[in-house]
Parts: structure tokens; sequence; C-alpha cells
């Protein structure tokens, strides 16, 4: 993308576990990060925006968009991390479940992406990551979360979607897939379990989605429509 200064990431649901890795990270590669959280505080870092809000508001969406650019500019790269786990029986789930996860995971997707690509057509390119779960394609009986499966499900088509409506354009559009992770998300107590869903053994770290994402950064022009599995092997099979 055209423009002085270091490129910009936008970072959704950054204020803890995945989406803070992935501002540490961005910001030791040398870039600029805008962070958005419903309650990230203020960062020391100058590179560093924090944009508080919920992204299914869209004047959250617009004031994270005004924001990159009044501050630096540009924006090369959205990650959209921000997202709702709600794992239940089907027949369980309540109309505010759907809701709610709808409303984040889809709905901030829609809002944010749809602002940041505008951006990014007026620059010359750019980069969308949207973060999905191998539950899409490998449900669990024991782990039943059909929330998850439909509105990250959404996103892995959405990313295939974009990276051919704009492949033309020089934006690519990529996702993760990942299996359980480290974070706040599941109590420490949880991981000895959740361990065995994967054939490697272990739950990931923070450090792996982060390592896996700035991969996709990297990867140049010809890697787009890319859904990077990062779940020890879980979508490989059993």
């Amino acid at each position: 993308m055209s423009g002085d200064g270091p490129p910009v990431a936008v970072v959704t649901g950054a204020s803890q576990g995945i989406g803070a890795g992935l501002v540490a990270g961005y910001r030791a590669q040398g870039w600029a990060v805008v962070a958005n959280s419903r309650d990230i505080k203020p960062s020391d870092d100058p590179a560093v925006l924090t944009v508080e809000g919920d992204v299914s508001q869209p004047a959250t969406a617009d004031r994270i968009v005004t924001g990159a650019l009044e501050r630096f500019g540009r924006i090369d790269t959205l990650v959209n991390n921000a997202g709702v786990f709600i794992g239940k029986p089907f027949t369980d789930y309540t109309t505010e479940d759907y809701q709610r996860v709808v409303h984040v995971n889809l709905t901030g997707f829609f809002l944010v992406t749809q602002r940041v690509i505008a951006v990014m057509l007026k620059g010359g390119g750019g980069h969308i990551v949207n973060i999905s779960t191998t539950m899409v394609e490998h449900a669990n009986s024991g782990a039943p979360a059909l929330l998850a499966t439909l509105t990250k499900g959404g996103l892995v088509a959405a990313t295939k979607s974009l990276a051919i409506e704009y492949a033309s354009r020089g934006i690519r559009a990529n996702a993760v897939s990942l299996g359980v992770i480290e974070t706040p998300l599941n109590p420490p107590e949880a991981y000895a379990a959740l361990a065995k869903l994967h054939p490697v053994g272990h739950v990931g770290q923070v450090s792996d989605v982060v390592a896996g994402i700035l991969y996709l950064e990297s990867a140049g022009p010809f890697v787009t429509g890319e859904i990077l599995h990062i779940d020890g092997g879980q979508s490989a099979g059993r």
C-alpha cells in the first residue's frame, strides 16, 4: 500500500489473548497498530492507537477507520480477531446467544471489513485476515458449538469470496483455522482435557497463531484465499 510511514495493522479483539499477542507481534515487525476492543485501555506506545468499542456497532467501525487514517494515514492489514464463543447443545441456545454471537462474529466482520476495504482500494491494496475454527470442518459430538461453526464457517466462505473479488486490485484475503489455543477464554484446569482433541497431544499457544498470521503477512501477493490450519493436526484426522 502506498503512503509514508510504517505499515499499519488493525486488530480487533485486541485487549487480551490472541489479539494482544498480535499487537505485540506486529509491533515487533515495525508495524503501527490500531487495537480495538470493548474494554481496551490507552497505550503508552505512540505507534499503537487504541479504539474502545463494540465492533458490531457501526459507530465503532467508523472510529476504527477514522482513527487509523488520522493517526497513521493508511491501513495495510485488518485482522478480524474479535469473536464470541458459546458452546452448548443446539436446542439449549437462546435467541440472546444467537444474537450475541452473530452480532460480533458476523456483523462486526462485515462493518469493519467493508470500511477497511474501501480505504485499501484507494491506497492500492492490503490484506484481510479472518480468524476461524477447525470445528467448522471437524465437528465433535462431545463439544457441540453450532453458533461457532455457523458464524466462523461463514467467515471461511467470505475469505474465499473476498480473495476472488479483489484479487486483481491488490487486496489479499486469508484466514487461520484454529484448534484450542491457551487464552483467557478457557480456565487453566480445562487444558489437560482439551489437549486430547489434538493429535499432537497439547493445545496451541498464542505465539503459534501470531507466527501463522505473520507468515501469511509475509507470504507475498501469490497467497490469497488460503485457510491456514493452526490446530495441532486436528483437521487432518485422528
